[in-house]
């Protein structure tokens, strides 16, 4: 690699890094708002969004220039495309952890509700899903992206069993309608982050070995075969 191109995707991958820190302790901070009732933490993670988009367009920013004055091949090129694609996802985490904030001002303008599903280990697998992601990031570690990546359907079934329960708890407490929209507004939030969790480590997984893990591709791959047998 010439050293001014890897001068720049070490400084590529420094902000990067920087990004993956602010919007992780933004989520910690959106979920603690709720669980807490801390509407002051709340209205800082709610701040906290023009930083986050700041950096992204930086880091966006950064990647165009890489290649057009670079034009990176081979495993340069799909470092700068998964960076691409990764950048959106923590952009759309810390969008997803300001809703969360702002569930929080609403769920603290009124009497505390008791949470009719397990909300603390929603935010607790979401939170583990996200931390693990950067983790395969930071050290390109295909078997963490994996984890995260099987670790997603858990999430899903969490979040739909969520709606039922939400229901009939309106059903029984009419008068906490917006409480309770509110926190079903949060576990969907979760789910989200848990979604991008899972596109992070996919694009880890195409950083380190260049196969699209998106979409079931394996499934069309295989079907792409049978097609042409």
């Amino acid at each position: 690699m010439p050293i001014h191109l890897q001068r720049e995707i070490e400084r590529l991958r420094k902000m990067l890094l920087s990004l993956c820190a602010v919007v992780e302790e933004d989520v910690r901070r959106a979920v603690q708002s709720v669980t807490a009732r801390d509407s002051k933490l709340a209205e800082q993670v709610v701040r906290d969004d023009v930083e986050i988009d700041r950096a992204e367009i930086d880091v966006e920013e950064e990647c165009l220039k890489i290649l057009a004055l670079h034009q990176p091949v081979a495993i340069d090129l799909r470092y700068i495309i998964a960076v691409l694609k990764l950048n959106n996802d923590l952009e759309r985490i810390g969008d997803l952890a300001v809703n969360i904030a702002q569930r929080a001002l609403l769920l603290n303008a009124h009497a505390p509700v008791d949470v009719p599903f397990d909300l603390p280990g929603l935010a607790a697998r979401a939170q583990v899903m996200f931390r693990k992601s950067l983790d395969a990031l930071v050290n390109l570690d295909a078997q963490t992206a994996r984890e995260v990546c099987a670790m997603d359907d858990e999430v899903d079934e969490i979040n739909r069993a969520m709606y039922e329960q939400v229901k009939q708890a309106i059903l029984v407490h009419p008068e906490r309608l917006d409480s309770l929209i509110a926190l079903l507004s949060v576990s969907r939030y979760l789910e989200r982050i848990a979604d991008h969790a899972t596109n992070i480590a996919e694009d880890v997984l195409y950083m380190i070995d260049g196969r699209i893990a998106r979409h079931g591709s394996e499934f069309l791959e295989r079907a792409g075969r049978a097609e042409a047998s």
